[in-house]
C-alpha cells in the first residue's frame, strides 16, 4: 500500500478544480475559494452578484450541494476591492443563491483572510480591513493574539426596522406576529413562544417547516422595498427569538434563510436588525449591548455604535463581535463526465 501516491494524484486536466479553505464562526461554516474560480466582471459588488447568479450558479450549487456540501452550507467567493480603502470584496453564496451580506462570514473572513496572509497582518493588537460587500463596505477589526486572530469585530451597514407588530395569515400557525428589519438582508423577527415551538430542546424540522411556512405567506401578503438597492428588498428569512439558556445573554435566536438553512451561529445581521429593533422600541441607547445565544450555544455581541438614517428611515449603525476558527482546506474537482458534479439535495 502507498498511500503517498494518493496524495501526489491530480485529476485530468479536463476537470475543473477549486481550491478552498473551510473555517467556521460560531458554528457556522463559511467555505472561502481560494483558487479556480473564474474571474466575475463588474464595477460593483451588486453588479457582480448579478453576473454570479447569471453566469456562476453551477458553481455555487456545485461547491454548497451534496456531494461536496450540504442543505446547510455557506461559503463566500473572494474578488478586487471596489472602495479605495477596501482590501478586497466578497459574494456570499448558501444552498439559494447569493445574499447581501453575512455577519458570521464577516467574522469568518477575517479570520481567514489575516490568518493565511490574504490581506497582510501588521505587528500591532489589532488589524482592520475593508470588505465590500453586495450590502455595502464593512470595516472588520481582528484582535491579534500570538500571531492569530483571536476576535473580530466589525462596523456593519446602517440598520432599520421597515415595521413593528405585523400580522399575518400561515396556515398551519394561525395569526403570525412579527417584525420587519434590516441588517445588511431582511428578516422577519418572531417570538418562538408565541407560536409554541420548543425551545429548546430544539426541534429543527419543526423550525425549517415554521420558518419556510412565514416566510412564504410573508412574501405573498406584501411588497419589501428598500430605501436605496432594489437588490436589496427581498425577506431573506425568518429569526425566531425566545429565553436564553442563562443570565448571561440577553436573548436566544434561531434564524431560517434562503432555502430553510439553520443558521448555527447567532447571525450577524440578524443582531444588527436585533438592535434596530430594540432601538425602535426605545429599548436601547448609543453604546448599549446585547449578546445572542445561537441554537448550538456560541454568542454574537452587539453594540449600538450611533444612530443615522437611510434615506427618509431612521437606522443605527450596529457593531457585531465574535470568533471564528479555520477547519481545514481541500482541493474540489468538477469530472465533466459524473452526471452528479451539478449538485443534488436532500434533507
Amino acid at each position: 500500500m502507498d498511500l503517498s501516491s494518493a496524495a501526489a494524484w491530480q485529476p485530468p486536466d479536463s476537470w475543473q478544480k477549486l481550491t478552498v479553505i473551510d473555517s467556521h464562526a460560531g458554528g457556522e461554516p463559511f467555505r472561502i475559494v481560494v483558487d479556480g474560480l473564474p474571474d466575475i466582471p463588474g464595477d460593483t459588488v451588486l453588479e457582480r452578484r448579478r453576473y454570479a447568479e447569471r453566469s456562476l450558479d453551477h458553481l455555487r450549487r456545485g461547491l454548497m450541494w451534496e456531494p461536496r456540501g450540504h442543505a446547510d452550507m455557506y461559503g463566500g467567493w473572494l474578488g478586487a476591492p471596489v472602495a479605495d480603502d477596501s482590501d478586497l470584496s466578497v459574494l456570499f453564496l448558501h444552498n439559494e443563491g447569493f445574499s447581501t451580506m453575512c455577519g458570521h462570514g464577516i467574522i469568518a473572513l477575517t479570520k481567514v483572510a489575516l490568518d493565511t496572509g490574504i490581506v497582510a497582518m501588521n505587528e500591532s493588537d489589532e488589524a482592520t480591513i475593508g470588505i465590500d460587500t453586495p450590502a455595502g463596505q464593512i470595516l472588520a477589526t481582528a484582535v491579534l493574539r500570538s500571531g492569530a486572530v483571536a476576535s473580530v469585530h466589525f462596523r456593519n451597514v446602517a440598520s432599520f426596522v421597515d415595521s413593528l407588530d405585523n400580522h399575518v395569515s400561515v396556515e398551519g400557525l394561525g395569526d403570525v406576529t412579527y417584525d420587519l428589519a434590516f441588517g445588511g438582508a431582511f428578516y422577519a423577527y418572531v417570538d418562538a413562544l408565541s407560536l409554541g415551538l420548543t425551545w429548546p430542546p430544539f426541534d429543527t424540522a419543526q423550525l425549517v417547516d415554521a420558518g419556510r411556512s412565514i416566510k412564504q405567506a410573508i412574501i405573498e401578503s406584501r411588497v419589501i422595498t428598500h430605501p436605496r438597492e432594489l437588490d436589496l428588498a427581498f425577506l431573506y428569512g425568518v429569526i425566531f427569538t425566545g429565553p436564553a439558556s442563562s443570565d448571561g445573554y440577553t436573548f436566544r435566536n434561531v434564524c431560517v434563510f434562503a432555502d430553510g438553512e439553520v443558521d448555527r451561529s447567532p447571525t450577524g445581521t440578524g443582531v444588527s436588525g436585533h438592535i434596530a429593533i430594540q432601538d425602535a422600541r426605545g429599548a436601547m441607547s448609543p453604546g448599549d449591548q446585547i449578546v445572542v445565544e445561537s441554537i448550538v450555544g456560541s454568542s454574537f455581541s452587539g453594540t449600538l455604535l450611533e444612530r443615522t438614517s437611510i434615506g427618509d428611515m431612521p437606522a443605527v449603525i450596529p457593531g457585531i463581535s465574535g470568533t471564528a476558527r479555520i477547519t481545514g482546506r481541500a482541493e474540489f474537482w468538477f469530472d465533466p463526465d459524473d452526471e452528479l458534479s451539478p449538485g443534488f439535495l436532500l434533507r
